[in-house]
């Protein structure tokens, strides 16, 4: 987290420095950075996949469903950081429409999922 939080500090304090001169070179450096440190997170998130992989496995629940909701947090998390560039670019308007985006996709991913519940609930149900 140390790395992570002083790589940051410093982009943000070069981009500071240099956006007085050149805003579209700090903008880049900016989104270098959040790519930067995306990547330096791969190697945590394929653990962190795995993992939840493995727990799904013991469960017996079926793979389908734990890779639709892994889809689902990606989908959530790469609307975020598009958003934020976006944003970071001052078009709040198509930052905005990034996360409509975003929600959307992930309220049609969720649909199978959220079917099977409720046929597993009316199912005991007695009656």
């Amino acid at each position: 987290m140390f790395q992570i939080t002083g790589v940051a500090l410093i982009a943000t304090f070069l981009a500071l420095i240099v956006k007085e001169q050149k805003p579209n070179f700090a903008f880049l450096l900016i989104v270098f950075t959040g790519a930067a440190i995306f990547l330096f997170l791969v190697d945590q998130i394929y653990q962190i996949i795995a993992m939840i992989q493995k727990l799904a496995a013991n469960a017996r629940v079926n793979v389908v469903y734990v890779e639709t909701i892994l889809k689902i947090i990606g989908i959530a998390y790469i609307a975020e950081f598009a958003a934020q560039i976006t944003k970071d670019a001052g078009q709040g308007a198509i930052a905005s429409k990034i996360e409509l985006g975003g929600k959307i996709l992930i309220l049609a991913m969720a649909i199978p999922i959220l079917t099977v519940m409720i046929e597993t609930i009316i199912r005991l149900i007695p009656g």
